[in-house]
């Protein structure tokens, strides 16, 4: 399978990207696109398709994720990941069911749907309606389009954290251990192999959503 590869900044990895598909005989083609520019972001799905001849499956993964409370969250960080997160991948779907016509749309998502995160306010938000969205593009894009979610949990440390942090938090994991990255692939791997899915979100987190997420704001008083 070939690749289209969006980036914003990141130009550098991106081509790293290229040159490691390039040593498994993969064609991969690089688009710029900032998702804060609207003039950017709704020409995404013709340029692949131009470039690329033909596309059959969408990833929406790119992602924005600042800390932020409920007190002190301000409406230009709701908005910020808010379009992001939630409105970008909707515009980029119905690009995708309105151009391509038949195929398969992934939403990365996070586990911590299941529950809380008042830690990351603006984010858990845009990643619930995110949720809502799968499910509604599910129904309105069928029969031709299937659309479904995985929800990671412990898999990666974010930003400014190495492996400790991971480690700190395995024992609040059912399964006593953290992800990695194969594990969402191969999750993804399945959804796209099954014809007869849609509409669905799987959790990759070790069953930590079983015990659901956020004890409160302050889960130590």
């Amino acid at each position: 399978m070939n690749v289209v590869i969006h980036y914003n900044s990141s130009k550098e990895d991106a081509k790293r990207l290229c040159a490691e598909l390039a040593d498994y005989e993969v064609n991969s083609w690089l688009v710029k696109a900032d998702f804060e520019n609207s003039k950017e972001y709704n020409n995404l799905i013709s340029i692949g398709l131009k470039i690329a001849g033909s596309l059959d499956i969408l990833v929406n993964n790119a992602s924005v994720f600042l800390p932020g409370r409920l007190k002190q969250m301000s409406f230009e960080d709701l908005r910020l990941h808010m379009q992001v997160n939630a409105w970008v991948p909707l515009v980029l779907s119905r690009e995708f069911a309105r151009l391509v016509k038949r195929g398969k749309i992934i939403n990365l998502l996070d586990a911590r749907i299941k529950g809380y995160d008042f830690l990351h306010v603006p984010y858990i938000l845009s990643k619930h309606l995110l949720s809502i969205l799968t499910k509604m593009m599910a129904l309105e894009f069928a029969p031709d389009v299937t659309v479904n979610g995985i929800a990671p949990g412990l898999i990666l440390p974010p930003p400014g954290k190495d492996k400790r942090y991971l480690e700190k938090l395995m024992k609040t994991v059912p399964l006593k251990r953290h992800g990695n990255p194969d594990d969402i692939a191969n999750a993804v791997i399945y959804l796209l192999k099954n014809d007869f899915i849609t509409g669905q979100i799987i959790n990759v987190d070790g069953g930590l959503h079983l015990k659901g997420y956020g004890n409160g704001p302050n889960p130590d008083k």
